[in-house]
């Protein structure tokens, strides 16, 4: 399962980088995107998979044993969702914008100085 993810992951962060490195807004979003979710994934392998075990403590034990489930980076990818969530949403907003005054898609031809 773990070689899978990583597998999986690193097919997200190649996608992402090959998606912002091209010449369009809309992939430079897409790109961020696939970017985070790689993120989030590799947060997630790093806490190591336990399924079906809880992050609880016994009464009688002073430390744990067993294989147990991290919660700190399920709660870190918690976050990273709802922060990338919000990113997102601004730059699809600014990308909707800028399309409407530019009228192109095109980060070079955006980035000319010329009056047209």
């Amino acid at each position: 399962m773990e070689v899978l993810l990583a597998i999986v992951i690193g097919t997200l962060y190649a996608a992402g980088i090959f998606m912002i490195l091209r010449r369009s807004l809309v992939r430079l979003i897409i790109g961020l995107i696939l970017l985070g979710n790689g993120a989030n994934l590799l947060i997630f392998l790093l806490g190591r998979i336990a399924k079906g075990k809880p992050p609880l403590i016994p009464e009688d034990a002073n430390f744990m044993t067993a294989a147990y489930a991290d919660p700190i980076p399920q709660a870190l990818i918690l976050t990273a969702i709802v922060i990338s969530f919000g990113l997102q949403a601004f730059a699809i907003v600014l990308v909707k914008r800028a399309y409407r005054v530019v009228k192109t898609d095109d980060i070079d031809q955006m980035n000319a100085t010329d009056d047209v």
